[in-house]
């Protein structure tokens, strides 16, 4: 990807999907300090501190450019309130992608994750010519893994003890999603 691209912004029924902006760090670090919201995911931290949301938004223009992945700020179209984040990061030598996201507390139970992730999977898809796409959440989090099921991933697996956070050792659970089965799914049956 050339340096001049930027980040596109999508659109579902219910959302936008922007790039994230500076002036958006105040609500991320709101939002994602949140002991229930970082004790669903593996790689926000509690607390969140002030300056890790600035730190992490300034990487996002380079990642893009350089082809490593793209992060979206989650924003409700109606409120213009931003909800949460989805992403993707690219495995270029595997033609592989990993899906991320999360949502605010207050928003849960909506369907935002699913609405947000399925869109960021299409564009993944289309955008990087991936051939796969994986996700995993942690083992306490089933919300997650009925989103992933709810945008056509496979469970593949179980990860004993994968990964440590908060000093103690997690399984996750992975999920998949093939290219071929991806265009399957927004194909109309014939």
């Amino acid at each position: 990807m050339s340096d001049d691209r930027t980040i596109p912004q999508l659109r579902t029924e219910r959302l936008v999907l922007r790039p994230f902006t500076l002036a958006d760090a105040p609500r991320v670090r709101e939002l994602a300090g949140d002991r229930d919201v970082a004790a669903t995911t593996l790689r926000i931290p509690h607390p969140y501190e002030e300056g890790m949301a600035e730190d992490w938004i300034k990487t996002h223009p380079e990642r893009f450019a350089e082809g490593k992945g793209v992060a979206f700020a989650i924003v409700l179209a109606a409120e213009e309130v931003l909800i949460g984040a989805a992403g993707v990061e690219i495995n270029r030598s595997h033609e592989r992608g990993e899906l991320g996201y999360w949502i605010a507390r207050p928003y849960w139970s909506h369907g935002y994750a699913t609405e947000a992730a399925r869109e960021v999977v299409r564009y993944a898809f289309e955008a990087y010519d991936l051939h796969r796409i994986v996700a995993h959440y942690l083992v306490g989090n089933a919300a997650s893994g009925r989103v992933m099921e709810k945008i056509g991933m496979r469970r593949e697996g179980l990860l004993r003890h994968h990964v440590k956070k908060w000093c103690r050792f997690h399984d996750l659970v992975a999920y998949g999603l093939l290219r071929h089965e991806f265009d399957m799914r927004k194909s109309p049956p014939e």
